[in-house]
């Protein structure tokens, strides 16, 4: 069927990721006559470079991948994509490569790794006078419109008692970020008591210790003093011992003086013995004093750690605040996204909300005018306005699951509602699914340890 030896680049890639509003075809006919050479008009839009391998192919109505195509024929790639006319292209198909059935078909631009960019409305190969075939909607496509309605409705009710509920927590943090903020005042001005009360502590047993060591460097001299007098006192006894020796026989002054000399010595030894232990005592008090400061200036690192930790909790609680102020604006987006694609979807179907819920079409408007929901406009004259949205694919988001209309799903609406479904961390922004929300929640709570 092909009409080069080549085999034009395929692949199995579902409807689901193909991208139909890339390239669009214009002036496509109702149905074509058999026997005649079929020239396929389209148009590239900006977005959208043409490459050499791309290809456009007559497919079934009903195909599912871009292997299923009748015939083809490589595109003209443009000479300057820049210029206008660039953007307006045709290929022509020869008749005897063409369907000979009266079977529904239309045209499909595939890319050279086998992705479709566009798609044609559908058309036949059948003589002028046949009669044009009606196609009805069937009542259970319409509920289910209505059922997939519902279900958005309701999913944009829970966003919005999700943001309210997110609301809340925000004020509750804000209180909690206002009560710390009071308690970290309450500490700095305690901590600043406890340091003017420790500096007055420290300067009053600087005080002490320099009068304590005044009287030890008096007790150390009067020490010394009394070394000498005693050392000058054992001198004198030593005499006084060699002349009592001389003097055994001598008169008994001499004897009286001598029990009186070693009772002032006694004495004297009795009263070093107390000095002595004063000044150990004095010793022991200045080390007691010193592990008394060091105890204060342990205290008061202790306090400033205190400190030091409560402003970190304070800083957590700001960043945590920001991430759930980013969560709300997040969700808000999220809201208006979802109200704007049901609004785009009620608008496909013909309706508002003032208008709810579903009523049919009377016979007498069915041909009063063009469905909306068309993206090419009505091609039958004699269809009825209910008929057009079965001539539409359902596209279905791979993440979420969720089903829109092919033709109000462009790329960039794709990319918006991806984006909803995905949480970004404030940090180091990397993204998590929606349903790992709780993971995201962990990952964002790391960041403030």
């Amino acid at each position: 069927m092909e009409e080069t030896l080549e085999d034009p680049p395929t692949s199995a890639v579902l409807l689901d990721h193909c991208h139909f509003s890339q390239v669009i075809f214009n002036s496509v006919e109702k149905f074509y006559v058999p026997g005649g050479d079929v020239t396929c008009y389209y148009t590239l839009t900006q977005h959208f470079i043409p490459r050499r391998k791309d290809w456009i192919g007559i497919f079934r109505v009903g195909w599912k991948t871009t292997r299923e195509y009748y015939t083809f024929m490589w595109v003209t790639l443009p000479v300057d994509l820049k210029s206008e006319s660039a953007k307006q292209q045709e290929v022509q198909f020869k008749a005897y490569y063409l369907p000979k059935d009266d079977e529904y078909y239309q045209f499909c631009y595939v890319d050279q790794d086998g992705v479709v960019r566009g798609a044609s409305i559908p058309f036949q190969f059948r003589p002028e006078n046949e009669e044009d075939i009606l196609v009805v909607t069937t009542q259970g496509e319409v509920e289910e419109i209505e059922q997939h309605n519902k279900e958005l409705c309701k999913e944009n009710q829970e966003l919005k008692d999700s943001c309210v509920s997110l609301q809340k927590q925000n004020s509750d943090m804000q209180a909690e970020l206002h009560k710390k903020e009071e308690e970290l005042e309450t500490l700095k001005s305690t901590n600043k008591k406890l340091e003017q009360q420790v500096k007055a502590q420290k300067d009053h047993w600087e005080t002490e210790l320099l009068q304590l060591k005044e009287q030890n460097q008096k007790m150390s001299s009067e020490n010394e003093k009394m070394g000498v007098r005693v050392d000058q006192l054992q001198a004198q006894l030593s005499t006084q011992e060699k002349e009592m020796e001389k003097l055994v026989q001598g008169d008994q002054d001499k004897t009286e003086q001598l029990e009186h000399l070693k009772k002032e010595n006694s004495q004297l030894l009795l009263t070093l013995t107390q000095q002595g232990q004063h000044q150990k005592k004095l010793e022991q008090t200045v080390e007691q004093m010193k592990e008394e400061e060091m105890t204060a200036v342990k205290k008061q690192r202790e306090l400033t750690d205190e400190n030091s930790g409560l402003s970190k909790t304070l800083n957590e609680n700001k960043i945590i605040c920001n991430v759930l102020q980013r969560e709300k604006e997040r969700l808000e987006r999220e809201n208006d996204l979802l109200k704007r694609e049901n609004s785009r979807l009620l608008s496909y179907m013909g309706l508002d909300f003032d208008s709810l819920p579903y009523q049919a079409p009377t016979s007498d408007q069915g041909g009063a005018g063009q469905n909306p929901g068309l993206v090419f406009g009505n091609p039958y004259s004699g269809i009825q306005e209910s008929s057009a949205p079965s001539l539409l694919a359902m596209k279905r988001c791979p993440t979420c699951k969720s089903d829109f209309a092919d033709g109000i799903f462009d790329h960039t609406l794709e990319q918006q509602h991806m984006q909803t479904l995905c949480l970004n961390c404030p940090v180091c922004d990397k993204t998590f699914p929606a349903k790992e929300k709780q993971i995201f929640e962990d990952h964002v709570f790391c960041h403030t340890l």
